[in-house]
């Protein structure tokens, strides 16, 4: 196989910034659409997580067996994961009563796991190493655990750690800030530096989504979480719609 036929196999988009705005919405819709679910129609953390899952599955079997990249089916996969990361992050913390400390403590456990597979198998955890249904399914599985990771690290911020949800939008724009200084500055891998800010998307993602549909009394807006899940749903179609969006590229 040539190099572009590989790069051709690669379906994940350029790490550019409509990316990470893109990617910031996804996460916020995640939090939103799965507490509709778990919450406002009453299904409950487990039914919520079941169904969510189901379409995970099928995203990322569509998205492992398309030819190549196409952004609302890479998008539509990165909500599936966001939304079944919400509730089932939330059924771990609360239904399993194993607390926001203990599901982030396991989450981040099984997102080390899956990358220190992932590299020993393939050698790379690499975006731009993405060109056979294997590594895709590393992507995408590691993906997974971020997304239920960083619910659960956003709620013990807001609620454990009492930051707030507020707060804990801070001090994760913040890191993420120095994760965009890191890149510029240092001499740190860019790969090590992607997941950190993949993984930190998710828990901005959380609180700003809580902030927006939670009571007024627990420091939220108190927003529809229809509302708020449509108007993100809409935010996410247009950005897709305005601005192109090319395939990474393979590392020669």
């Amino acid at each position: 196989m040539n190099s572009a036929e590989k790069e051709s196999l690669i379906k994940v988009p350029e790490v550019t910034l409509i990316f990470w705005v893109i990617k910031i919405a996804a996460t916020t819709l995640g939090e939103t659409a799965g507490d509709a679910v778990s919450m406002s129609m009453n299904l409950g953390y487990l039914v919520g997580t079941g169904i969510f899952a189901a379409l995970f599955l099928l995203a990322v079997f569509a998205q492992i067996s398309a030819k190549q990249f196409n952004p609302w089916l890479y998008w539509a996969t990165i909500i599936a994961t966001t939304t079944v990361g919400t509730t089932l992050a939330d059924f771990a913390d609360r239904s399993l009563g194993i607390g926001y400390a203990g599901g982030t403590s396991l989450l981040f456990t099984l997102l080390i796991a899956s990358l220190f597979i992932w590299y020993r198998t393939l050698g790379s955890v690499s975006i731009d190493s993405l060109t056979s249904p294997k590594a895709e399914m590393f992507y995408w599985v590691t993906i997974m655990f971020s997304q239920t990771l960083g619910t659960a690290l956003g709620d013990w911020t807001a609620d454990t750690a009492g930051l707030g949800y507020i707060g804990g939008a801070i001090v994760f724009s913040s890191l993420l800030a120095l994760i965009v200084a890191a890149y510029y500055a240092t001499t740190i891998s860019h790969t090590i530096l992607f997941w950190a800010a993949f993984i930190l998307t998710r828990p901005l993602g959380a609180v700003v989504g809580d902030f927006l549909d939670k009571p007024l009394a627990s420091g939220g807006l108190a927003l529809s979480r229809y509302s708020a899940s449509a108007v993100l749903l809409i935010f996410i179609v247009a950005c897709v719609l305005l601005f192109r969006q090319r395939a990474a590229k393979q590392a020669h």
